[in-house]
Protein backbone atom coordinates (compact mmCIF):
# COMPACT_ATOMS: atom_id res chain seq x y z
CA UNK A 1 0.00 0.00 0.00
CA UNK A 2 1.33 3.34 -0.91
CA UNK A 3 1.24 6.63 1.38
CA UNK A 4 -1.27 7.82 -1.14
CA UNK A 5 -3.98 4.94 -0.79
CA UNK A 6 -3.42 5.47 2.87
CA UNK A 7 -4.30 8.67 2.43
CA UNK A 8 -6.91 8.72 0.65
CA UNK A 9 -8.59 5.46 2.62
CA UNK A 10 -8.02 3.07 -0.56
CA UNK A 11 -8.22 -0.70 -0.75
CA UNK A 12 -5.50 -2.28 -1.89
CA UNK A 13 -5.93 -3.65 -5.09
CA UNK A 14 -3.24 -5.53 -6.35
CA UNK A 15 -4.74 -5.84 -9.55
CA UNK A 16 -5.23 -1.66 -10.22
CA UNK A 17 -1.67 -1.08 -8.36
CA UNK A 18 -0.20 1.88 -10.88
CA UNK A 19 2.16 2.84 -7.72
CA UNK A 20 4.02 0.24 -7.84
CA UNK A 21 4.32 -0.92 -11.54
CA UNK A 22 7.53 -0.46 -13.38
CA UNK A 23 7.96 2.24 -15.49
CA UNK A 24 10.38 3.37 -18.82
CA UNK A 25 12.17 6.83 -18.12
CA UNK A 26 14.34 8.71 -20.56
CA UNK A 27 16.32 11.43 -19.96
CA UNK A 28 18.09 12.95 -23.51
CA UNK A 29 18.66 15.85 -25.05
CA UNK A 30 21.62 17.97 -25.58
CA UNK A 31 21.64 19.71 -22.25
CA UNK A 32 23.88 18.78 -19.37
CA UNK A 33 22.25 16.53 -16.43
CA UNK A 34 20.77 13.40 -18.16
CA UNK A 35 23.12 10.75 -15.99
CA UNK A 36 22.97 13.03 -13.52
CA UNK A 37 18.98 13.32 -13.34
CA UNK A 38 19.28 8.95 -13.04
CA UNK A 39 22.09 8.84 -10.61
CA UNK A 40 19.86 11.17 -8.63
CA UNK A 41 16.98 8.72 -9.02
CA UNK A 42 19.60 5.94 -8.10
CA UNK A 43 20.63 7.23 -4.99
CA UNK A 44 16.50 7.74 -4.15
CA UNK A 45 15.92 4.49 -4.34
CA UNK A 46 18.98 2.79 -2.88
CA UNK A 47 17.64 5.01 0.14
CA UNK A 48 14.26 3.48 -0.36
CA UNK A 49 15.85 0.14 0.32
CA UNK A 50 15.78 -0.66 -3.89
CA UNK A 51 17.84 -2.94 -5.27
CA UNK A 52 19.67 -0.68 -8.31
CA UNK A 53 21.80 -1.86 -11.47
CA UNK A 54 23.69 0.74 -13.56
CA UNK A 55 24.98 -0.28 -16.60
CA UNK A 56 27.02 2.73 -17.93
CA UNK A 57 27.80 2.01 -22.26
CA UNK A 58 30.90 3.82 -23.29
CA UNK A 59 32.35 4.57 -20.12
CA UNK A 60 35.11 3.34 -18.02
CA UNK A 61 37.36 4.63 -15.43
CA UNK A 62 36.65 5.99 -12.02
CA UNK A 63 34.35 8.58 -12.44
CA UNK A 64 33.32 9.70 -8.99
CA UNK A 65 29.70 8.64 -8.85
CA UNK A 66 31.14 5.11 -9.21
CA UNK A 67 33.73 5.54 -6.23
CA UNK A 68 30.77 6.61 -3.95
CA UNK A 69 28.12 3.97 -5.01
CA UNK A 70 30.63 1.89 -4.71
CA UNK A 71 32.37 3.09 -1.18
CA UNK A 72 29.07 4.14 0.40
CA UNK A 73 25.90 2.29 -1.39
CA UNK A 74 26.53 -1.77 -1.72
CA UNK A 75 22.87 -2.04 -2.81
CA UNK A 76 23.76 -0.38 -6.01
CA UNK A 77 25.21 -2.80 -8.80
CA UNK A 78 27.13 -1.15 -11.59
CA UNK A 79 29.12 -2.23 -14.22
CA UNK A 80 30.68 -0.13 -16.84
CA UNK A 81 30.87 -1.32 -21.14
CA UNK A 82 33.64 0.94 -22.51
CA UNK A 83 37.06 -0.36 -24.32
CA UNK A 84 38.80 2.60 -22.25
CA UNK A 85 38.81 5.16 -24.65
CA UNK A 86 36.03 7.70 -26.18
CA UNK A 87 35.78 7.10 -30.09
CA UNK A 88 37.50 8.98 -32.30
CA UNK A 89 36.76 10.81 -35.46
CA UNK A 90 37.58 7.11 -37.39
CA UNK A 91 34.42 6.04 -35.66
CA UNK A 92 34.16 3.07 -33.81
CA UNK A 93 36.60 0.18 -33.69
CA UNK A 94 35.67 -3.66 -33.15
CA UNK A 95 36.34 -3.16 -29.58
CA UNK A 96 33.88 -0.62 -29.21
CA UNK A 97 31.04 -2.78 -30.71
CA UNK A 98 32.28 -5.76 -28.50
CA UNK A 99 31.75 -3.94 -25.46
CA UNK A 100 28.73 -3.19 -26.61
CA UNK A 101 26.96 -6.47 -27.27
CA UNK A 102 28.87 -7.29 -23.83
CA UNK A 103 26.73 -4.49 -22.52
CA UNK A 104 23.64 -5.39 -24.31
CA UNK A 105 23.48 -8.78 -22.23
CA UNK A 106 24.39 -7.79 -19.35
CA UNK A 107 21.63 -4.90 -18.94
CA UNK A 108 19.32 -7.54 -21.07
CA UNK A 109 20.18 -10.38 -18.22
CA UNK A 110 19.70 -8.07 -15.22
CA UNK A 111 16.74 -6.69 -16.72
CA UNK A 112 14.64 -9.69 -16.83
CA UNK A 113 16.85 -11.64 -14.32
CA UNK A 114 14.91 -10.57 -11.20
CA UNK A 115 17.37 -9.25 -8.88
CA UNK A 116 16.84 -5.93 -9.30
CA UNK A 117 14.03 -3.26 -9.00
CA UNK A 118 15.37 -0.10 -11.23
CA UNK A 119 17.60 -0.62 -14.22
CA UNK A 120 19.43 2.06 -15.14
CA UNK A 121 21.34 2.08 -18.63
CA UNK A 122 23.47 5.47 -18.69
CA UNK A 123 24.21 6.47 -22.36
CA UNK A 124 22.42 3.03 -24.07
CA UNK A 125 20.97 5.70 -26.77
CA UNK A 126 23.88 7.29 -27.78
CA UNK A 127 25.23 3.76 -28.15
CA UNK A 128 22.49 3.29 -30.67
CA UNK A 129 22.85 6.45 -32.11
CA UNK A 130 26.55 5.60 -32.76
CA UNK A 131 25.47 2.25 -34.35
CA UNK A 132 27.12 0.41 -31.59
CA UNK A 133 23.71 -1.35 -30.78
CA UNK A 134 20.88 -0.96 -33.06
CA UNK A 135 17.24 1.31 -32.16
CA UNK A 136 15.71 -2.60 -32.19
CA UNK A 137 17.62 -3.69 -29.48
CA UNK A 138 16.61 -0.48 -27.32
CA UNK A 139 12.99 -1.66 -27.96
CA UNK A 140 13.46 -5.47 -26.96
CA UNK A 141 14.85 -4.51 -24.10
CA UNK A 142 11.61 -2.14 -22.97
CA UNK A 143 9.84 -5.06 -24.27
CA UNK A 144 11.33 -7.78 -22.26
CA UNK A 145 10.87 -5.69 -19.12
CA UNK A 146 8.96 -7.29 -16.44
CA UNK A 147 6.20 -5.74 -14.71
CA UNK A 148 7.86 -4.60 -11.89
CA UNK A 149 11.05 -2.98 -12.87
CA UNK A 150 11.72 0.39 -13.69
CA UNK A 151 13.77 0.79 -16.60
CA UNK A 152 15.61 4.07 -17.07
CA UNK A 153 17.63 4.77 -20.33
CA UNK A 154 19.70 8.03 -20.88
CA UNK A 155 21.27 9.41 -23.49
CA UNK A 156 21.31 12.49 -26.21
CA UNK A 157 19.60 11.40 -29.49
CA UNK A 158 16.49 9.32 -28.44
CA UNK A 159 14.66 8.05 -31.22
CA UNK A 160 10.55 8.75 -31.38
CA UNK A 161 10.13 5.24 -31.39
CA UNK A 162 12.14 4.73 -28.06
CA UNK A 163 10.39 7.90 -26.64
CA UNK A 164 6.69 6.67 -27.60
CA UNK A 165 7.51 3.68 -25.93
CA UNK A 166 8.26 5.31 -22.56
CA UNK A 167 6.23 6.32 -19.48
CA UNK A 168 8.21 9.55 -19.09
CA UNK A 169 10.57 11.27 -21.23
CA UNK A 170 12.54 14.51 -20.16
CA UNK A 171 14.48 16.13 -22.39
CA UNK A 172 17.17 18.38 -21.45
CA UNK A 173 17.99 21.25 -23.36
CA UNK A 174 21.53 23.64 -23.28
CA UNK A 175 20.71 27.48 -23.13
CA UNK A 176 23.91 28.14 -21.66
CA UNK A 177 26.80 26.20 -20.57
CA UNK A 178 30.55 27.13 -19.49
CA UNK A 179 32.00 24.27 -21.79
CA UNK A 180 31.75 27.37 -24.54
CA UNK A 181 33.97 29.13 -22.48
CA UNK A 182 36.77 26.58 -22.28
CA UNK A 183 35.96 24.88 -18.31
CA UNK A 184 36.33 21.44 -18.92
CA UNK A 185 34.90 18.55 -16.98
CA UNK A 186 35.11 19.21 -13.38
CA UNK A 187 35.91 16.74 -10.70
CA UNK A 188 33.05 16.31 -8.73
CA UNK A 189 30.53 18.18 -10.74
CA UNK A 190 30.29 16.65 -14.35
CA UNK A 191 32.70 13.50 -13.61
Amino acid sequence: MTWYQLKNNMPYDPEKDIFNKGRVQVYTGDGKGKSTAAFGLALRAAGAGMRVYIGQFMKTGMYHEIKAFREYLPMISLEQYGNGCLIGKEGPAEADYAAARNGLEKARSALTGGGFDIVMLDEIIVTAHLGLIQEQDILDLIGAKPEGVELVLTGRYAKQSVTEKADLVTEMVEVKHYYNQGVLARDGIER
